[in-house]
């Protein structure tokens, strides 16, 4: 396993900064990002994939196979409110994928880690069924996350198969990850993420190794990554996201890594950054 990079105390300053940066602006529900995208397809069907807990299924049109993208929203793992991805789904679902924006639970619902990945994954098998239903089969299976969302995405793609939950829908297991502005070593941000498992890292440091990314990164070397950060994002450095497709490299994980000029924490997800992005390397995974 690659050894942690030692941070000078400058760059620690400015994971202390961006700390201060990533509580301001996620401490609520993310905002949406700029609509950049008139939605040509149907209005999304909105599905229960667990009791009180909706995710919004847009559907490509004239497809009888399709990638499938689960939508994990950020927001500093208090919440996880998916209203902000919608822009994107409608470009991805216009582009021939099916796109879900999932709500998933977090901290102010009162729950801990492992909970809100085992939402993502419970998530990702309702959308399939609901793609098969309306006659699209969903393949690949890609699960995409946005800031904290970014990390429990890479969690539950990478570490799938360590404790498949329980779910309506039949298990699957995802095929992919793209990653958008994640804070993915949550050894470097201690007191935000303790809104994730509750307690300190020195408190219970097997469950923050468990759930820490960048720990990770060995698990499942077949699976592709495609992660992005905006180069002037003022909440998460860039740093995190080099970090971790240099340890997922390292394991093996074919990696695209995209860094986006002039794209900041909140359009960097935008269906005019992020849409034509995903959707070339989706192609390339057909």
């Amino acid at each position: 396993m690659a050894r942690a990079r030692r941070r000078s105390p400058a760059a620690l300053a400015a994971v202390v900064v961006a700390l201060a940066l990533l509580a301001a602006a996620c401490g609520g529900a993310s905002p949406p990002a700029a609509p950049t995208h008139s939605r040509t397809g149907a209005a999304p069907l909105s599905v229960e994939y667990a009791p009180g807990l909706v995710e919004d299924v847009y559907l490509p049109s004239g497809r009888r196979t399709a990638p499938l993208v689960l939508m994990v929203p950020g927001g500093s793992w208090a919440t996880a409110d998916p209203t902000g991805l919608a822009d994107l789904a409608g470009y991805l679902a216009d582009s021939g994928s099916v796109a879900v924006p999932a709500r998933i639970r977090a901290a102010n619902d009162g729950v801990r880690y492992p909970v809100p990945v085992d939402d993502v994954l419970c998530a990702l098998a309702a959308a399939a069924v609901t793609a098969r239903a309306h006659g699209v089969d969903p393949t690949p299976l890609v699960v995409l996350g946005h800031s904290s969302g970014a990390h429990l995405a890479a969690l539950a793609v990478l570490a799938a198969d360590e404790h498949p939950p329980a779910c309506r829908a039949p298990a699957v297991r995802p095929d992919a990850l793209i990653g958008l502005a994640g804070p993915y070593d949550v050894s470097q941000v201690p007191d935000m993420a303790q809104a994730l498992f509750g307690t300190t890292p020195e408190q219970d440091p097997a469950t923050w190794a468990a759930g820490n990314p960048a720990r990770r990164a060995q698990l499942r070397p077949e699976v592709p990554v495609l992660l992005m950060h905006g180069g002037d994002d003022p909440v998460v450095p860039a740093s995190f996201t080099a970090d971790f497709a240099a340890r997922l490299r390292q394991a093996g994980h074919p990696v695209t890594m995209e860094l986006v000029p002039h794209a900041d924490h909140g359009s960097v997800y935008s269906a005019a950054v992020a849409g034509p992005v995903i959707t070339r390397w989706l192609m390339r995974l057909r």
